[in-house]
């Protein structure tokens, strides 16, 4: 049976289904993002936590706050066809999209200007005879 259709899920499923820890699951649980059923010590995610922890990571992998994330994801139950909810969102996705161009317009003159440093410091020790090994180039589409 496919987990994504079944009613409940337990701690190891959600783990394996998102590949996130059980302590980031009891993390997200603790600040009021997601809402598993309690059995005992055994905690039962549903399809609503299954939900919510998609919108989570993919929040997160945005740089948005948790406390960002939680309060759009509390929009949804206000009634309203999720209008508030779809608004805020795009509000704040507009404001973070802003930030994120501005990081790598920075992050591209930093990176500019460190490969002019380096081949200034590289003429610099070739003039005294002090040879350095090159790092391999990395394949494009390669950032690590």
């Amino acid at each position: 049976m496919n987990k994504m259709t079944t009613e409940v899920c337990t701690i190891k499923e959600m783990c394996d289904l998102y590949r996130v820890t059980p302590r980031t699951l009891r993390f997200y649980e603790s600040k009021e993002l997601l809402f598993p059923i309690r059995e005992g010590q055994r905690r039962l995610f549903t399809r609503r936590d299954r939900a919510r922890l998609k919108l989570i990571l993919q929040g997160k992998r945005f740089g948005f706050s948790l406390e960002n994330i939680r309060q759009l994801l509390n929009l949804y139950d206000i009634g309203d066809q999720q209008k508030t909810q779809l608004a805020k969102t795009y509000e704040l996705a507009t404001e973070r999209l802003m930030v994120m161009v501005d990081q790598k317009n920075e992050l591209t003159t930093a990176i500019q200007d460190l490969k002019e440093m380096l081949q200034w410091g590289e003429k610099i020790l070739d003039s005294r005879g002090i040879k350095i090994e090159k790092q391999p180039k990395k394949r494009a589409g390669n950032n690590h």
